[in-house]
């Protein structure tokens, strides 16, 4: 396995780690949540290998990360209460389900026809997003079942049989996810409560 020091990462690092995920790789990378698991959302083999890393059923979907609200437009329908959220909370720990658009694999959706996504509050994330030019993913990296990751160390000991690559961003503050709302239902739900809390989301959606 290949450990990197997202603090001190060279050009030449940098672009050693687009060219892995550009060739189908899977990567361990700090995120404004716990550590995910990212790899280019429109490589089928690259995907496959997510669920096989985390022994996770292709039941279950696999959010997205972007580095802007027209990024996420690109790969999902934003209705006008979605974009103020966007405007309002991102980036930042809100996870978005909406409405995927035709061109997001279905491999992604879990035939569910809709998508998470999130733009995160966090450097590496951004910039590795800004740099590969799309949506990156960034399901949890851990095995299903077991705690997320927030160092670097807790990627290695649950994955580091089956990964390749680990972005190192320190210790991360908190185990929670992101703050998950399903705008998909009427009325909107919240499926998991985490850092931004129903209060806050309950000003938009009123």
């Amino acid at each position: 396995m290949q450990l990197f020091e997202a603090s001190a990462l060279s050009d030449g690092a940098f672009d050693q780690i687009l060219s892995f995920l550009r060739a189908g790789g899977v990567i361990g990378f700090p995120t404004d949540t716990s550590y995910g698991l990212g790899a280019d959302p429109f490589s089928e083999r690259a995907v496959r290998r997510i669920f096989e890393i985390k022994g996770r059923p292709e039941t279950k979907p696999i959010l997205l990360l972007v580095n802007s609200i027209e990024m996420a437009t690109h790969i999902a329908h934003l209705s006008d209460k979605a974009q103020e959220l966007a405007q309002r909370f991102w980036p930042g720990p809100l996870t978005m389900i909406l409405p995927a658009r035709d061109s997001v694999p279905s491999l992604l959706t879990a035939g569910t026809g809709t998508i998470g996504i999130r733009w995160p509050s966090a450097e590496f994330a951004e910039r590795l997003i800004a740099r590969f030019g799309r949506p990156i993913t960034a399901t949890s990296a851990n095995r299903s079942g077991l705690p997320s990751t927030v160092t670097a160390s807790e990627v290695c000991q649950q994955l580091g049989d089956d990964l390749e690559l680990v972005v190192d961003g320190g210790r991360l503050p908190s185990r929670s996810g992101s703050t998950l709302l399903d705008l998909t239902s009427v009325p909107p739900r919240i499926l998991r409560e985490g850092p931004i809390q129903e209060a806050e989301l309950s000003d938009v959606l009123r």
